[in-house]
Order: structure tokens, then C-alpha cells, then sequence
């Protein structure tokens, strides 16, 4: 599989199943996407979410009225506890061209990483299903090894606008913005705030 960022600002998503593993799916996407959910009931976590959620009894479903269901999806999530329902729900969204995230069943053609956001990045982390717990720890180890990365990238960005308006060969640009990720004195300043590390910047890279 190839890691991608998509854009889903007017996507369609559809799920089926509305448990706490449909919920965390609906999560995903819905900050972008418009999240249909099909399921008889509802987790709580489904609350505050903002996606649209459509009571209906999936057992004994036919695949006319699946396709219904689908109609117009950018991708599919199937999450009930039913692997053999899932199976068939990806199998139409093959036919149809739909992209297809599999919880419970065959593999389908997506994978939902686990993302860390910050104000000014995005992480996705995969085991490619092998290991949750290695992609939980490396989420965890990350987010508390890198506290101050959002601004270390303002910082980033700071010192390379200014290094465009003053240093003119590439090489020593990049050497200094390479040097300041690698210190350890900046990342500690930057727990003070930017301003403080933007006193070391000075003093050792411009």
C-alpha cells in the first residue's frame, strides 16, 4: 500500500455499524468529510461527531439496498461485528469503484492509520493491521518525546524566511536549518516559547 494524504472536503462517507469501532471511523473523517452512518443502534461515542446517523436493521440486507446505501460514496467503511456482511458490502463497493476500509473481514483497498495532529502537521502511523500496539506505542513515544514540534516547525519556517532575505548560498541555509533541528538546546528553549529560542538561532546560526 502507498501512504497518502487526501483531501475529503465534500467526500461522501459511508459506514455500516454503529459500535465504538464505527464511531472511531466516523471520527476520522468527519472533521472533513460528510459521514453517513447505517447501523440499528448507536455507541455514545457517536455524540458531538456531526455525522448523520441513519437507524436501520442490517441483518438479512439485500444487495440492491446496500447499493442504495452507497450511492455516491467516496469510500466505504464496513464495521459490524458481521465479517460475512462486511465481505459483501466490499465486494459491491469493488464493483462499483468505491474505495473500501474493511474492520472485520477480507482486507479491503484502505487502511486507517492512527494520526497524531498538531496545528501545523499531520503523522499517520501503520502496522498495516499486523500490530496495534506498536502503532499505539509509537503514537504515545512521539507525542511525548516531541511536545514543542508545532513550534519547532513555526521556528522552521521563521529561519528559513529569514535566511532567504539574507544568505544567499543554499548550502550554508540548509546547514544552519538542519543545525537548529538538531539542537537540543532550541527544542528546550522552545518549551519557554519561540522567542526564547529564537535567541539561541541568533547567537549560534545567523
Amino acid at each position: 500500500m502507498i501512504p497518502l494524504m487526501l483531501n475529503f472536503s465534500g467526500k461522501k462517507v459511508v459506514i455500516f455499524g454503529g459500535g465504538d469501532v464505527g464511531a472511531r471511523k466516523a471520527g476520522f473523517f468527519r472533521p472533513e468529510a460528510e459521514v453517513t452512518v447505517f447501523s440499528r443502534s448507536f455507541s455514545s461515542r457517536f455524540s458531538g461527531l456531526g455525522a448523520a446517523l441513519v437507524e436501520t436493521d442490517l441483518s438479512g440486507v439485500t444487495d440492491q439496498a446496500l447499493l442504495e446505501r452507497l450511492a455516491g460514496a467516496y469510500i466505504a467503511v464496513a464495521a459490524t461485528p458481521d465479517p460475512a456482511l462486511n465481505d459483501r458490502i466490499g465486494a459491491l463497493c469493488r464493483e462499483q469503484g468505491i474505495l473500501f476500509n474493511n474492520a472485520r473481514g477480507e482486507s479491503g483497498d484502505v487502511l486507517i492509520p492512527s494520526v497524531i495532529r498538531g496545528e501545523n502537521f499531520i503523522l499517520s502511523l501503520s502496522t498495516g493491521g499486523k500490530s496495534p500496539a506498536v502503532t499505539r506505542y509509537l503514537r504515545e513515544y512521539l507525542q511525548s518525546s516531541l511536545p514543542c514540534l508545532d513550534r519547532m516547525i513555526d521556528l522552521q519556517e521563521r529561519l528559513r524566511l529569514h535566511l532567504r532575505q539574507t544568505e544567499p548560498a543554499i548550502q550554508k541555509r540548509r546547514a544552519a536549518l538542519s543545525g537548529v533541528i538538531h539542537d537540543q538546546e532550541v527544542w528546550a528553549a522552545l518549551a519557554e516559547g519561540e522567542e526564547a529560542a529564537w535567541s539561541i538561532v541568533e547567537r549560534r546560526y545567523l
